[in-house]
């Protein structure tokens, strides 16, 4: 693996606070994602469930994990499934992880093979009145694809339709969203990462370079310093397009007056960071250009004090909400006119900042976290106003990666990464 794994204490320590929450007699099982085809023999990178990796820090597929708190033998409160490696896999794959390495990463002692795992399961089925099955119950998920978990639990259910069914994903959206330390270290090299990336760019963009051009200097400074590549579809988007919040093409070239709004973040040890800078592509910004810039980082500034324990998301998108129409205002994109005649389901500022200001990071660029719940210490948020205006044809975004405190204002784990706009075009120039 590229990364360097967390202690699997951290591992053992997910596991003991999920069992905590589980039913009396009741068993859970989590599955590895699939390999997904492309066509022909083809096959997208492997990418484990967050679930798993979050429970166990096992990045490999064909992984499965059961979890059976009542046992009176230690040996089968927590099995790990693997896959074993034959002669065939050795020579077309490589070695997959043995017992020992499995055990090393997880902290789990029991580890079978998974051709062992319908027996086992058996076994303990007739013991328990309730299965804990785990699915995808994020507020943003849309999954047409049938995956690996999905197919279990049909087959589960099928199979054992007696028993009660309990979800897994109510508990883990609340534990997964509070970060442990080492979490967060892992997060903070991952922007670390993405700083460097943002440097390099910074020096290589000018007039006429082509968007997929910075997307490849990104890619090689994030591959260079052991991430993967990006935690997320880049968006490399320049002039007009600024304004299209989900634009990935990054064909065009880029030309002398335009900006370039740069949405990317590296993942390091599958923990993401997301970042947002918009740039001027001949290193200078125009004065209409850098009068938006500096209210887009004023709004950022000041709701960056608003992430603090007790706060919550709903809010927080309000409060930022009334510190947007201030400077739109400032401005002159809205007038006292728009602000008489706003609703609350359509307030005015929606015309030019119509996203949500910020979402949960961590194992996931958009990482569980129950958006009703208050903000606590140790969960870790973006932060990313902008200001968007098609008729101008430009728009911008800035996004930095923060840390609830217990006390005062959040950390931010993008400190270090240039904001400013006349140290960009210092830097761009230089």
């Amino acid at each position: 693996m590229r990364y360097i794994p967390l202690s699997n204490s951290i591992y053992k320590r997910n596991r003991r606070n999920f069992m905590n929450e589980m039913k009396g007699n009741s068993m859970a099982v989590f599955n590895s994602n699939d390999i997904y085809p492309v066509s022909a023999d083809s096959e997208l990178p492997f990418e484990q469930h967050r679930d798993i990796f979050h429970l166990t820090g096992i990045d490999q597929e064909e992984t499965i994990l059961l979890l059976y708190p009542p046992s009176k033998d230690d040996k089968t409160r927590e099995i790990l499934f693997i896959r074993k490696s034959d002669n065939h896999t050795k020579v077309w794959e490589g070695e997959k992880l043995s017992r020992k390495q499995a055990n090393e990463l997880s902290g789990i002692n029991s580890i079978y093979y998974i051709d062992d795992f319908k027996d086992i399961l058996s076994s303990i089925a007739t013991k328990v009145d309730t299965f804990y099955i785990n699915k995808n119950e994020h507020y943003r998920a849309n999954s047409p694809v049938e995956t690996r978990e999905d197919r279990f639990i049909s087959w589960l259910l099928k199979n054992y339709p007696a028993h009660n069914v309990a979800k897994s994903n109510p508990i883990l959206q609340r534990q997964r969203s509070i970060k442990h330390p080492d979490e967060i270290d892992q997060i903070k090299k991952a922007c670390d990462i993405t700083r460097r990336g943002f440097n390099r760019v910074l020096k290589f963009i000018k007039p006429s370079v082509w968007e997929y051009e910075i997307e490849a200097e990104f890619i090689h400074e994030f591959i260079n310093n052991s991430s993967k590549g990006f935690a997320y579809s880049p968006i490399i988007a320049s002039g007009n397009d600024n304004n299209v919040l989900h634009y990935i093409k990054n064909n065009k070239q880029c030309k002398s007056g335009e900006l370039i709004l740069m949405d990317v973040g590296a993942e390091y040890g599958n923990y993401s960071s997301d970042m947002t800078r918009t740039i001027p592509v001949s290193g200078k910004f125009s004065k209409r250009q850098k009068e938006i810039y500096n209210a887009v980082l004023r709004v950022k500034n000041e709701a960056t004090k608003l992430l603090t324990v007790g706060n919550n998301w709903k809010l927080f998108h309000e409060q930022v909400g009334e510190i947007m129409t201030k400077e739109l205002l400032e401005v002159g994109l809205i007038d006292k006119n728009d602000i008489k005649n706003q609703t609350k389901k359509n307030p005015a500022y929606k015309k030019y900042f119509m996203h949500g200001t910020s979402h949960h990071l961590g194992l996931d660029t958009h990482d569980y976290g129950l958006l009703e719940d208050p903000f606590q210490e140790n969960m870790v948020f973006t932060l990313e106003p902008g200001i968007y205006i098609p008729d101008e044809g430009f728009g911008i975004r800035l996004e930095d990666d923060l840390v609830i405190q217990s006390k005062g204002a959040p950390r931010n784990l993008m400190s270090d990464i240039v904001i400013e706009a006349d140290e960009i075009e210092d830097m761009m120039n230089k």
